[in-house]
């Protein structure tokens, strides 16, 4: 479907998510729970369970195939330690994907989201052919914001109450990148 391993760092690979991910992505989310707590919705204990991962897995797989969906997994000493999705891949007149992703705890601050979505970024544009990309960052998000802009994107507003994120309404700021001019072919 998409690229195969590619190097975002000597140590650190980005590849398409795989069928056998999930014991290694439930590592990660375990790992990481109170890292992303602060940025994501508030997860159920299922989700943090073999079972959970299996299932989200499965999902995230569905979409795949369905073409809804384009998910990657960074890879670093045989573990997970990020993912970056295209997810609510649209086509049509608008031919766009929202992109979502997080880092690690111990990997954070050696630009490893930026190499990573703007590989993605690439996959988007010549294997996905999209036309444009749409992100948010939380308002106290310094860091995020500062990876999209890193990575071409634009602010294109602040939207008040945008995700519930651990149990309440945020502010985010929205970001988009336009990929290409190309019409839908």
């Amino acid at each position: 479907m998409m690229f195969h391993a590619v190097a975002v760092a000597p140590d650190v690979q980005l590849r398409p998510v795989a069928e056998d991910d999930s014991p290694a992505l439930l590592r990660a989310y375990l790992r990481n729970r109170d890292h992303l707590r602060r940025w994501d919705p508030r997860r159920d204990e299922e989700f943090f369970t073999p079972a959970g991962q299996a299932a989200r897995l499965f999902e995230q797989l569905e979409q795949r195939e369905a073409g809804r969906q384009a998910p990657y997994v960074l890879v670093g000493g045989g573990e997970v330690v990020g993912t970056v999705t295209l997810s609510n891949v649209v086509r049509g007149p608008l031919h766009s994907a929202n992109l979502g992703y997080w880092i690690d705890a111990g990997y954070t601050g050696r630009g490893l989201a930026s190499a990573a979505v703007t590989l993605v970024c690439r996959a988007a544009d010549q294997q996905l052919g999209l036309h444009r990309l749409e992100a948010g960052a939380a308002t106290d998000n310094p860091g995020s914001q500062r990876v999209l802009l890193k990575s071409g994107f634009q602010v294109i507003g602040t939207a008040p109450k945008f995700l519930l994120v651990d149990g309440e309404w945020r502010d985010h700021v929205l970001f988009q990148k336009i990929l290409n001019d190309r019409h839908p072919g």
